[in-house]
């Protein structure tokens, strides 16, 4: 099943996409799909509506992240081999784990806005873990169990924030609009094999990241796993995994983002989602 969000900020309602394409409103069956209600039992009884009978959703209309109220947002840094190449870095032993701010997610085609005095703003086409079970210690075999579905993540990151202002890395992760989500949230019965969807982005049309997640070096069951022997991991919180090669940091020169400029993110499956890049305004 194909959930998502659609409305106005802070007005938004529970959709799903139907076979022919068209947005169904289902908010007659849960209102909004909200992070402490995504568990098992919701999303069976959504996977029994009818999306035939439910309304259509008439074009245009915004998509928001297709989770509220997102309480963690986690990430996985350097985790394809190609890309940590490209930016020089050894591969990791372990995975690297960061946080995005709860407060950067935003809508799949939410404009992105270059921070006041940024100058490196650069984009990462994800795949990102959606959980739908408290997990806390999983074992390994166990851990696609507690995967309630996946979906796209830009984890823009402007760079001289995260390398060049006294290390962490969530400095220059964390900014506002720089964790669009969605369009939708794909049921994990939905994909076969999380380690064989193709990620792509397009900036100005022009293709800059091509990857496929088999080339992660760690996959979705450790990943699961493993951050949750550091905290607990509770329903609707957000693993984004790592980006493939392609980054504006790794080109000769490297290449930034700038005012005007339009990101087109798509994951096999899993829909596709643009922003648009804006300038900073008080």
């Amino acid at each position: 099943m194909k959930l998502l969000r659609f409305g106005e900020k802070g007005r938004e309602k529970a959709g799903a996409i139907h076979t022919d394409g068209s947005i169904r409103d289902i908010s007659s069956f849960v209102s909004d799909i909200q992070a402490p209600e995504l568990n098992a039992a919701l999303l069976e009884r959504l996977k029994g509506i009818d999306l035939a009978s439910m309304p259509v959703v008439k074009a245009p209309v915004r998509i928001a992240e297709p989770v509220g109220g997102i309480r963690k947002f986690i990430a996985i840094g350097l985790n394809f081999y190609d890309h940590a190449k490209e930016v020089g870095a050894p591969i990791p032993e372990e995975p690297v784990i960061f946080m995005k701010a709860s407060s950067c997610i935003q809508g799949p085609n939410d404009p992105v806005v270059i921070p006041r005095g940024a100058s490196k703003v650069d984009w990462e086409a994800e795949l990102g873990i959606v959980i739908g079970t408290r997990a806390r210690y999983v074992p390994l075999d166990e851990a696609l169990n507690y995967v309630a579905g996946y979906c796209i993540v830009n984890d823009v990151s402007e760079r001289s924030y995260q390398m060049e202002r006294g290390g962490t890395w969530d400095k220059g992760k964390g900014c506002d609009t720089f964790g669009p989500i969605g369009p939708w949230l794909v049921t994990a019965d939905e994909i076969d094999d999380p380690q064989s969807l193709d990620v792509s982005l397009l900036v100005n049309g022009e293709a800059m990241q091509s990857g496929n997640t088999r080339t992660m070096i760690f996959d979705v069951k450790k990943i699961v796993s493993y951050v949750s022997e550091f905290m607990t991991l509770e329903p609707g919180d957000v693993i984004t995994t790592g980006t493939p090669p392609g980054v504006g940091l790794g080109m000769t020169p490297p290449r930034f983002l700038q005012p005007g400029d339009v990101m087109t993110v798509s994951i096999s499956g899993l829909g596709e989602q643009r922003q648009q890049v804006v300038a900073f305004e008080r």
